[in-house]
């Protein structure tokens, strides 16, 4: 324990962030970092408590008290070996996770939760400039190949923690680059892609093979790639995105949230945009749906100076603190505001879009909609809504980002060639804690096997999924548990 009355003396902190009059004007991360004695400070909070709920509280298992007591006493190489035993990608989860770890921290019970994830951001950023990040991959090799499909964060740590055991692993993404979501789905804003590229970097002189334009099923037969290779690990992640089939659904400015993102991140890494432009500049916004994605279309669409931004919740909105219904230390669905609804945004909640209106040319001009009301259980949880009689009404709207989440992998072309069997879900059917398909030598991680999700769970499914593979292929292995205490008995055994 770093400093026992540390939680006492320091009240959380969180670095400086860039003013929003400033940041809208370009695509740069803004959020800054800790000075040495803020860091040490807000290091120095953790209780370091009898039970540690905090590793419950992550998907990872990360060893929260020993790396924040090695970041208090300044030892840089055992704060990062500790968190590294557990997290392939700490500089990712440390920009864009939102911290479940956090939420289920001891000293949150009463006062503001230790900052995990900005330590932990720290933590790496200070590791990679004292050049403590480096290939981890043996010299002796198994012999044996597998391949990756999918680059993103689930697919990376797979192919990370595959190679680290000693087999050749081979990634095809269907993209022009690596990084799945983390390259084209989250704004530079909040992960500039120069921190993606950089450990792509890595992981090619570790060993890995990255081979982009490449999609399975269509430019590499699916049956082709299994013969091939001793396994394979699907983890193209959860793609169809939820539509919204209502009237006028047809008309031009109605674009789903990730073809939105995808052109502004190419345009920001200069690669060239040959689809029509998706661009808000000038238009009354409306982004449907209250996620983060939600909350990344009304970032960029800032950033592209729109006329207005607004963003619809068809819930009610949630409380601003826990209630009895979400007691410490589960994760608690409260009002969050993000740094995009900080920069200028009418949030809306209760309201039901129930057409999209057009102009004589086809295009898009205001949404009819209606406010609802929600009836719910004895927890306070929604069961169904109804609407406010006497609350319909146009809002004037030229551009609309639909962000509602994802509802399933892509099947057609390799998950029907390969003849996987999917759940209920229509996720691939391969089962927690084998994360193995009804195809020989075919395994599955990430969105594609347990549907949408955070990313700090990708990273961890790809982790599991990769132990189950070095397992198949050798009948053992040596690769780190997701338990943190056997990690941490590992690490330093």
């Amino acid at each position: 324990m770093g400093k026992p009355t540390g939680f006492q003396e320091f009240d959380r902190e969180l670095p400086a962030k860039t003013p929003v009059a400033e940041r809208v004007e370009n695509y740069h991360e803004f959020v800054g970092l800790y000075s040495d004695e803020k860091l040490n400070h807000q290091a120095a909070r953790c209780m370091n408590c009898g039970i540690p709920f905090c590793h419950n509280g992550c998907p990872l298992g990360n060893v929260i008290p020993e790396f924040n007591d090695a970041v208090y006493r300044k030892k840089w190489d055992e704060a990062y070996q500790i968190l590294s035993s557990t997290n392939n990608f700490p500089e990712f989860t440390g920009r864009i996770c939102p911290a479940p770890c956090e939420s289920a921290c001891v000293l949150g019970i009463n006062k503001p939760p230790v900052a995990i994830e900005e330590i932990e951001k720290h933590i790496s950023e200070i590791a990679w400039s004292k050049g403590m990040v480096k290939p981890t991959a043996p010299v002796l090799k198994t012999g044996k190949k597998v391949a990756v499909v999918g680059s993103g964060p689930a697919g990376l740590a797979a192919a990370a923690q595959l190679n680290k055991a000693g087999h050749l692993v081979t990634v095809y993404e269907r993209d022009d680059h690596a990084g799945g979501l983390l390259r084209y789905g989250i704004p530079d804003f909040k992960l500039e892609k120069t921190v993606v590229e950089r450990r792509i970097k890595l992981m090619e002189e570790d060993g890995i093979t990255f081979k982009y334009n490449t999609e399975v099923g269509k430019d590499i037969s699916a049956e082709e790639l299994v013969r091939s290779n001793d396994a394979v690990v699907l983890a193209g992640g959860s793609t169809i995105p939820r539509n919204l089939p209502i009237p006028g659904r047809e008309l031009k400015g109605i674009h789903f949230a990730m073809d939105f993102l995808k052109q502004q991140n190419k345009r920001v890494s200069n690669i060239e945009v040959t689809a029509e432009p998706i661009l808000a500049t000038g238009k009354d916004v409306v982004v449907i749906g209250g996620g983060d994605t939600g909350s990344d279309c009304v970032g960029t669409s800032n950033r592209q100076k729109a006329k207005s931004i607004r963003q619809f919740e068809v819930m009610v909105q949630p409380p601003a603190s826990r209630t009895t219904a979400m007691p410490w230390p589960t994760y608690p669905m409260v009002l969050k505001t993000t740094s995009s609804h900080e920069e200028g945004c009418e949030r809306h909640w209760g309201i039901n879009t129930k057409e999209f209106l057009g102009d004589e040319n086809g295009n898009l001009r205001a949404l009819k909609v209606t406010d609802v009301s929600w009836e719910t259980d004895f927890l306070g949880r929604p069961i169904k809504f109804t609407e406010v009689e006497g609350s319909e009404r146009e809002l004037p709207c030229q551009r609309v980002f639909l962000a509602m989440g994802f509802v399933n992998p892509q099947y057609d072309g390799m998950l029907e060639s390969l003849g996987v069997e999917l759940d209920g879900r229509k996720n691939v059917n391969a089962a927690e804690g084998v994360y193995r398909t009804n195809v020989s030598k075919v395994f599955a991680a990430g969105d594609m096997r347990r549907g949408q999700s955070l990313v700090v769970w990708a990273i961890s499914e790809g982790r599991e999924c990769a132990r189950k593979v070095d397992e198949f292929l050798m009948g053992h292995t040596n690769l780190e548990s997701k338990d943190a205490v056997n990690v941490f008995e590992q690490v330093y055994s």
